[in-house]
């Protein structure tokens, strides 16, 4: 599925996600995570530093999907697909290297904040995240706009 600039610009911007997958029992599980890469081609990349219950709802049934919403501009898409798990030598160099990036933004947008007196974490969380395991890639399938018809125009 090809994806508007829209949407590709949209996710780039906003910070985790949450990524939906079903349990063993059929039940939704909710997580946060991040996407590292998502292309015009309908790719998501995201990584789960874990290996909990979205690696093990993923192990069993491959149905994902992936929502944000920026509450500000009240906009938001949820991404719905099939994801596909990758380890070992397959995660990639470059990928890594976007992830290592992504984090380190993260701590300094936190130490920034904390310069400005905004009170959030008093440590930075993100440097004591471990690294990543294994990648979760995602072939959409279908785009749901969560904004409502009104705000469209």
């Amino acid at each position: 599925m090809k994806l508007s600039d829209e949407i590709v610009q949209f996710f780039k911007k906003q910070g985790p996600v949450i990524v939906s997958t079903v349990d063993e029992k059929g039940y939704p599980h909710n997580s946060c995570k991040g996407i590292i890469e998502l292309t015009r081609s309908g790719k998501v990349y995201i990584i789960d530093l874990y290996k909990k219950k979205t690696y093990e709802n993923l192990k069993r049934r491959m149905q994902i999907a992936i929502t944000s919403v920026d509450e500000h501009r009240f906009k938001g898409y949820c991404l719905k697909g099939r994801a596909s798990i990758i380890t070992g030598r397959k995660l990639t160099p470059r990928l890594l290297k976007a992830w290592d990036k992504k984090i380190n933004n993260r701590i300094f947008q936190r130490i920034i904040r904390n310069i400005h007196g905004e009170k959030g974490h008093q440590q930075h969380p993100e440097a004591l995240l471990p690294k990543p395991e294994y990648l979760i890639v995602m072939k959409i399938k279908e785009v749901i706009d969560l904004t409502p018809q009104h705000i469209k125009g």
